[in-house]
């Protein structure tokens, strides 16, 4: 079936109306209309053409909130007229140790993403950015009726991204949980933090953020800007959790980290990191990276953000103006979160 879609046609220009092919509904498959998508920086940096060559044209979008429209024959776990999402991932081997252990983002074989990327039929995924997709049933997930469809988008990409950390490292009670940037991902690690039990910290750039800071459950908020923030706070924090996607000096916030404490990377920041090696030994400190979550553990984020009436912070718009939220998400001009209205694709 061909369906209504925006798409990047080639890098750097505007996005625009287009269709796409959407393969017939297959046994594992599940057909949804889609109602709302999240617009993730990854979006951006994909079509700009910041991370390589893509295969243009391409329909961002793997922040996905809809509804089943038709299943095949052997899905059990969904039924038409379920709310539902799809996140970054929708396809994987299904067979290697990572697969098997609930980790899909780590495939062997390479995971299959949203938009942008060679399926396993060897075509080229197209994303949320469209009326309708096409997904293996394994990857979609059931959105809970308590949370906004809309403000649920971003926990599809956003929201797993920093639960993820949180999570593997035991934010919680009695844990001191610092959040670097409060943006898209950031807002939402505070949120979570904060849900979990542990006593949270923001680390930006300036103070002019502070309030939204304590509004979203920040304990405390610190301006990165000043160099005393990282002699107040020396030592101070089992676990860092760094959302932003630009050059950071790793080793000053090593320096907070108590001892064993964690410096997770969910951003992707360009170029290598130098790290000084002495940092880490002497206090038995961990720098960690992580992507997103295995199926399981979305789904798991999405009970808990429900179970604790967690959503993104949005401004919902029309497709039309898609460029132009480009724009201001660069400008950082948004809080936190874009979501497009997918009716509005003509």
């Amino acid at each position: 079936m061909r369906v209504n879609a925006y798409a990047a046609p080639a890098a750097g220009l505007p996005l625009a109306p287009t269709t796409v092919e959407r393969r017939a509904v297959g046994p594992n498959d599940v057909l949804i209309a889609i109602r709302y998508v999240g617009i993730c920086h990854s979006d951006i940096h994909t079509v700009r053409g910041e991370w390589g060559p893509q295969p243009f044209p391409v329909v961002p979008g793997h922040e996905i909130v809809g509804t089943v429209v038709e299943v095949g024959s052997d899905v059990t776990r969904h039924r038409p007229g379920d709310r539902v999402g799809v996140g970054c991932l929708v396809n994987s081997c299904g067979r290697c140790a990572p697969c098997l252990g609930g980790d899909e983002q780590y495939c062997a074989r390479g995971p299959v993403f949203t938009y942008a990327f060679t399926d396993h039929d060897g075509t080229i995924t197209q994303g949320g950015y469209s009326t309708h997709i096409v997904v293996d049933a394994h990857f979609v997930l059931s959105v809970p009726d308590s949370l906004d469809p809309a403000a649920a988008a971003p926990l599809l990409c956003a929201g797993i991204t920093t639960y993820a950390p949180l999570r593997r490292w035991g934010a919680g009670p009695g844990k001191r949980v610092a959040v670097v940037g409060l943006g898209g991902l950031g807002h939402m690690a505070v949120k979570i933090a904060h849900a979990l039990g542990a006593e949270v910290t923001v680390l930006s750039q300036s103070l002019k953020k502070q309030e939204d800071g304590r509004r979203l459950g920040a304990d405390h908020y610190h301006a990165t800007a000043d160099p005393a923030t990282f002699t107040e706070l020396a030592g101070r924090f089992d676990l860092i959790v760094n959302t932003v996607s630009a050059e950071v000096d790793v080793n000053a916030y090593l320096g907070l980290l108590t001892v064993g404490g964690v410096l997770a990377s969910v951003g992707a920041a360009p170029g290598p990191l130098v790290v000084d090696g002495f940092l880490l030994s002497s206090a038995g400190r961990v720098l960690a990276g992580s992507m997103i979550g295995g199926i399981a553990l979305t789904q798991e984020m999405l009970d808990f953000c429900a179970e604790h009436g967690i959503g993104a912070d949005i401004e919902v718009i029309s497709a039309d103006q898609v460029n132009e939220a480009y724009e201001r998400v660069l400008a950082s001009d948004v809080r936190y979160r874009f979501v497009i209205d997918t009716a509005t694709i003509g």
